[in-house]
C-alpha cells in the first residue's frame, strides 16, 4: 500500500501511463494524488480524465487553474484556447459527468497530519487550517446551484493582499488566485501574478511565496504543490515539495511516494 503524489499532468496521457507503470501502481491497494492541472496543453486530456476517473476512490486531487478554466469554458464563460488542445474533451458524450466529477474536488487537501496538497502554494500568513477552511468556502460554492457565478467572477488579479474582512467576489477571487495562480510575493505580502520565471531570473522586489516567512506553518508540516514548472522541482527546503517539473514542456513528470519518501521521474 503506497500513496503517490504526482505533479501537473496537463493532459499528457502517455506520460501518466508510463509513470504509473514505472511505480507499478496498483489501484486495489495504492492511492494516487495529483496537485491539479490534470488537463490542457498535452496530447490527450480526454484519455487522461478517463483514466483518473476509472481509479475511483484510489484517486484524489486538488483543482488547478487549468481545471477551473476548463469548467468556465464548458459553460461558455470563456473560450477554449487552441493550444490547450481541449476539443476532444469538450466534445465527449460524457462531458456532463466529467463536469460533475470535477466540481467535487477542493482547492486544498490534507493528505495526513503532516502533509497538505494545494496547486500553487500556501499564502504567507495563512495557517494550514485556514487554507483548508478557505478551500471549503470555494468548494461549497462550486458544488452549489450558484457555481456559475463563482466561475464568472474568478478572473482578475485583484485584490493583491489578503484581509480577513474581504467578502463576496473579492474574497473568493483572492482565495482562488492564491491557491491556483500564486508564484511570487511582493513586499507587504502582495501577490504578483504576472511573473512566471525561475526565482533567480525574477526582479529583486519579488520573492517566491515559499521564501516568505510564515510563522503559522509548523516546521514539521510539508506543503506539496505544483503549478510552477520553472522551479524544476527545486525549493531548497524539504518543507516545500514542488512537483511540477514541466513534462508538457519537454522535461519530466514527477511523483513522490509518501511512504518511501522517494521521488520518481520520467523524461518526456
Amino acid at each position: 500500500m503506497a500513496a503517490y503524489i504526482v505533479g501537473d499532468i496537463q493532459g499528457c496521457y502517455s506520460g501518466l501511463r508510463k509513470l504509473l507503470n514505472t511505480v507499478a501502481f496498483d489501484p486495489t491497494k495504492d492511492t494516487l494524488y495529483t496537485v491539479g492541472d490534470l488537463i490542457a496543453r498535452g496530447e490527450d486530456s480526454l484519455s487522461t480524465i478517463e483514466l483518473l476517473r476509472d481509479l475511483g476512490s484510489s484517486f484524489q486531487c486538488v483543482l488547478g487553474n487549468h481545471d477551473l478554466h476548463f469548467l468556465a469554458v464548458t459553460q461558455g464563460i470563456k473560450k477554449a484556447k487552441r493550444k490547450d488542445n481541449l476539443q476532444p474533451l469538450l466534445n465527449s458524450p460524457g462531458l456532463a459527468d466529467i463536469i460533475d466529477w470535477y466540481r467535487q474536488w477542493p482547492l486544498a487537501m490534507s493528505i495526513d497530519e503532516h502533509h497538505t496538497m494545494v496547486h500553487a502554494g500556501l499564502y504567507p500568513g495563512w495557517s494550514v487550517e485556514q487554507l483548508l477552511s478557505l478551500s471549503n468556502e470555494i468548494s461549497a460554492q462550486l458544488r452549489s446551484d450558484n457555481w456559475l457565478q463563482l466561475l464568472e467572477n474568478m478572473y482578475g488579479d485583484g485584490p493583491e493582499k489578503w484581509q480577513e474582512k474581504l467578502t463576496g467576489i473579492k474574497r473568493q477571487r483572492f482565495i482562488i488566485n492564491a491557491t491556483t495562480r500564486m508564484r511570487f510575493i511582493r513586499k507587504g505580502k502582495e501577490l504578483n501574478l504576472t511573473a512566471k520565471c525561475a526565482p533567480g531570473d525574477a526582479p529583486p522586489s519579488l520573492e517566491p511565496w515559499f521564501n516568505v516567512d510564515n510563522t503559522k506553518l509548523p516546521a514539521s508540516h510539508t506543503i506539496i504543490f505544483g503549478h510552477w514548472a520553472a522551479l524544476l522541482g527545486k525549493t531548497d527546503s524539504p518543507q516545500f515539495l514542488a512537483l511540477d517539473t514541466g513534462y508538457v514542456w519537454g522535461n519530466s513528470l514527477t511523483a513522490w511516494c509518501k511512504d518511501s519518501r522517494q521521488t520518481i521521474s520520467i523524461k518526456a
